[in-house]
């Protein structure tokens, strides 16, 4: 389901900018109007580079760990007796960053009004607030347990960041080693090789192949440069929308840990499979996860299509099994999703302490090849001196 971008005026006149979920522009638009905004601009399909690439100039990014300590401190002033309004605008208040601090008011603002609390944060859009918190929030209305429904959504985001800072920790020094190389090599191929290149044109000796092919690169980057920013941003580019992409242990650890904390909320399984299905970025296990939502809609089990699908491992399909035997799906899927979630811890750092000394090979590798070409020629004149004394 496709996701629009809006600019509209809410019913306390203040500017709203965001996104909403819909099957259609048109239904979007209807929507919004029920909701009580006033569009003030055209709605439009969220396009590729706002939606991979998160280009949100001037507005900063929600992340998950700012969702978690908003959900832990919810619970923390509620639990003490405090209303939800006042919660709300406590929250906000201490709240760093502007983005979320604008949105917990406006939904202050729009629960005041009446509004349920799942509402007031529906109208913020799923960039700020995911539709699994909203679809726990309005659970946890229904059921009379608010508070247990933030708990458990802070939980999911707490190890959603916790994955996400493990990740970004084991790449830093890969990062540096590989800006290093590229900083030398680059120094080396336009200040130092167009030096060697003017002393070897006037020996007017014929280069080795490896040296002419390294003055024909620096005559390049000298030259041409530009083209190498072009370059470096279209793999800056695609390593963003790489990263949007969700394969292998990660996806399978975050399938897992969603549909458990929407199950154990009372949510029932053929509305979870869809709300899991819409916090997936990889349409193949996208499609999969509806495509189950629609096979346990007809009656069959939940481990059927999954097997079926061929997407996911013989280990979940079999726990999401057991737990339908025994009746104890939330304890299957949350076992599960701490098994793939250590795999992506121990993975991480086996291939970051393969990858350190890699790098290291690789770049002591480039340096001695570039240095190695400069000498070639000079050991050639030496050579040549030497024969003619």
């Amino acid at each position: 389901m496709p996701n629009y971008k809006f600019t509209a005026v809410n019913q306390a006149g203040e500017k709203i900018s965001s996104k909403i979920e819909a099957d259609d522009a048109v239904l979007a638009q209807e929507m919004l109007r029920t909701q009580g905004y006033t569009m003030i601009e055209n709605i439009k399909e969220e396009s590729l580079f706002d939606k991979d690439l998160n280009f949100n100039f001037g507005k900063k990014k929600v992340t998950p760990r700012d969702l978690s300590v908003f959900c832990r401190q919810f619970v923390s002033i509620t639990t003490a007796g405090v209303t939800i309004v006042d919660a709300l605008e406590m929250l906000a208040m201490q709240t760093e960053n502007p983005t979320l601090q604008a949105a917990i008011m406006d939904t202050s603002t729009s629960v005041k009004k009446g509004e349920t609390l799942a509402n007031g944060l529906k109208r913020q859009g799923t960039d700020i607030f995911p539709a699994v918190m909203i679809n726990m929030v309005e659970a946890g209305e229904a059921s009379g347990n608010l508070e247990t429904a933030f708990d458990r959504v802070g939980v999911q985001f707490e190890k959603q960041q916790r994955l996400n800072g493990l990740v970004k920790k084991s790449l830093m020094y890969p990062i540096a080693l590989i800006v290093i190389i590229i900083a030398v090599v680059a120094a080396m191929m336009i200040l130092v090789i167009p030096t060697f290149s003017d002393m070897y044109a006037d020996m007017g000796q014929k280069l080795p192949l490896i040296t002419q092919l390294l003055v024909d690169i620096s005559d390049f980057l000298v030259a041409k440069w530009y083209i190498v920013i072009i370059a470096v941003v279209a793999i800056v580019v695609g390593i963003k929308l790489f990263k949007s992409t969700e394969i292998g242990t990660y996806f399978f650890g975050n399938f897992a840990r969603t549909l458990s904390t929407l199950t154990a909320s009372g949510i029932a399984m053929i509305d979870a499979l869809e709300i899991t299905a819409k916090t997936m970025k990889n349409p193949y296990f996208k499609d999969a996860v509806l495509e189950a939502k629609e096979k346990v809609a007809q009656g069959r089990p939940l481990s059927e299509p999954l097997e079926a699908s061929g997407v996911f491992p013989k280990m979940i399909v079999h726990m999401i099994s057991i737990g339908e035997e025994t009746g104890n799906m939330e304890d299957m899927l949350n076992t599960a999703a701490s098994y793939y979630e250590e795999e992506v811890e121990v993975t991480t750092q086996s291939v970051t302490a393969l990858i350190e000394p890699l790098i290291v090979v690789v770049m002591a590798g480039i340096v001695g090849t570039i240095i190695m070409a400069i000498l070639i020629p000079m050991f050639g004149m030496y050579s040549l001196a030497d024969g003619e004394e």
